[in-house]
């Protein structure tokens, strides 16, 4: 949790660069569709199969005393997949020019030659993270956990320089940062890991040779996640792609409500998804299956706990937190406006995008990919209909984001239910209980952020922009401490869960000092 919180600062600190240096317009969303291509790749493959697949098949051959035979699995699947993906290097840099043609409709040539460069630069990241995730994965098996966490934080730390100052060496200082991206990737992706792994006595032998079994078995796990289109994956992808027919700044406004909203998506949904999949597995590997389904809704309950505070705040808060965060530089007020409209959207379905993570988890502990990837699928293809209505009958670029809030929720809903056929019922009365009292308490506590939001401006405007971040900063702080007095009140066991967990990291505190 503290790697991608970590990952998620920094992220959002990029973003501010961003907008300060270039604010939001063409060149801008040029740089952002140039990402297009590679991104496609990295969701599926990278961020799916590969975590999801290889990491359980590799641990088991580690953890039953076949340490060569997994070392066999890893040389294959790395020869095979690195093919894969230098072929694919090979395809998108001969087609980025008719690539970003069809990515970037109604674009300028001028600017389609930009984010054709710029793509054939970003392509080659894809290669780090395909193999880097690989061996991370070997990591993860080891339980080493703070190499593969660094990964994100180096490559937004490579972005951050390339702005900075790679960019006042560039022709276009945007192109900067696409150099910044690589050699971020490829020191926090690829080389880092690589060499603490050699340290560890790594096995590697090219090989393209697919008769072992437990190669097999991970191309199995993996083909569902391959050629599905999970809605989680590539909503980022679509939605740029579609706010290309909005004009100028539209794709970097909907990619700055993107990084807000993978906040508590990565902090909250994915961190406590990567720490309750080994519980989970352990539970139906053994048949204990009450256990399993206890874990599973009071991990799904504090999810619907801790996130809806940040449905609240984006619902209600939504142009302070893009004002306090980004209005700086060449990120003026329209920017702001355009922003906070889809941040505003993306939070009415934040509880459903952080359930996701957690029960995408749960398929998987059953080794069952195919279902969740289905319905995935499903609200994909429903989304980009969807958003080709919005363009086609002239709705707002935020229409786009509340469209995909509707389907996260249903998602989360069909999940929820699919998985109950699995693995038996779950508490549905407790998480519903849990889901209305975390709701009423949330909006609850946003009355304090629209009485605040009514006396800010007056307040604030003789302080200057860091008199404004701190009392945006303030009025947050005393929103939680009323969402958290709220949720005691009602006696949520959540809330005690919460208190436990103070406490005990508290006592570790004092005994260690």
């Amino acid at each position: 949790m503290a790697s991608i919180f970590l990952s998620r600062v920094l992220g959002i600190g990029r973003e501010m660069i961003l907008g300060w240096k270039f604010g939001q317009n063409e060149i801008t969303d040029a740089y952002r569709t140039a990402f297009q291509i590679p991104d496609l790749l990295f969701y599926l493959i990278s961020a799916g199969a590969l975590s999801q697949a290889f990491i359980p098949i590799f641990s088991e051959y580690l953890h039953t005393g076949r340490e060569k035979e997994a070392w066999k699995v890893f040389s294959a699947v790395v020869s095979l997949m690195g093919v894969f993906v230098i072929a694919f290097i090979a395809f998108a840099w001969v087609a980025a020019e008719p690539l970003a043609h069809y990515l970037a409709p109604g674009r300028s040539a001028e600017l389609v030659s930009l984010i054709a460069y710029m793509s054939r630069i970003l392509v080659f990241t894809q290669f780090a993270f395909l193999i880097g995730g690989l061996l991370m994965g070997t990591l993860y098996a080891r339980q080493i956990f703070t190499i593969p966490g660094l990964g994100p934080n180096i490559y937004n730390l490579g972005i951050i320089f390339g702005a900075l100052v790679i960019s006042s060496f560039c022709t276009v200082p945007i192109v900067g940062m696409t150099w910044g991206a690589l050699a971020g990737a490829f020191l926090g992706s690829l080389i880092l890991p690589l060499f603490v792994i050699r340290k560890m006595g790594m096995e590697y032998k090219f090989t393209l040779d697919t008769s072992h079994p437990g190669t097999r078995k991970v191309f199995k796990l993996m083909a569902p996640i391959i050629f599905g289109l999970s809605l989680p994956s590539v909503f980022p992808i679509i939605t740029r792609y579609f706010g290309n027919y909005y004009g100028s700044g539209v794709v970097s406004s909907l990619e700055n409500m993107n990084q807000l909203m993978q906040a508590p998506l990565g902090v909250f949904g994915q961190s406590l998804a990567i720490a309750v999949l080994p519980a989970l597995s352990q539970f139906f590997a053994t048949g204990d299956m009450a256990k399993y389904r206890h874990q599973l809704a009071s991990s799904l309950r504090q999810i619907i706990f801790l996130s809806a505070p940040f449905c609240a705040m984006f619902v209600l808060f939504s142009h302070d937190i893009v004002k306090a965060i980004f209005e700086h530089g060449k990120f003026g007020p329209d920017a702001t406006a355009r922003t906070a409209a889809a941040l505003t959207m993306a939070g009415v379905g934040i509880i459903g995008w952080c359930m996701q993570p957690v029960l995408m988890r749960g398929y998987f502990s059953v080794h069952k990919t195919l279902p969740p990837v289905i319905m995935g699928t499903i609200c994909t293809f429903i989304y980009v209909g969807g958003c080709y209505a919005c363009v086609r009958f002239g709705f707002g670029q935020e229409s786009m984001p509340l469209l995909g809030s509707f389907l996260a929720m249903a998602m989360a809903v069909a999940m929820t239910f699919g998985l109950c056929k699995e693995v038996g019922k779950i508490d549905l009365v407790a998480m519903s209980v849990t889901l209305i009292k975390s709701v009423v308490a949330a909006f609850g506590a946003g009355l304090v952020l629209v009485a605040s939001h009514q006396v800010m401006p007056d307040a604030a405007s003789g302080v200057g922009r860091f008199g404004q971040v701190a009392m945006v900063g303030f009025v947050l702080v005393v929103f939680a401490w009323a969402y958290y007095f709220l949720c005691r009140k009602m006696r949520m066991p959540e809330v005690e869960y919460l208190d436990r967990a103070i406490s005990k990291l508290d006592r570790k505190k004092k005994a260690t000092d």
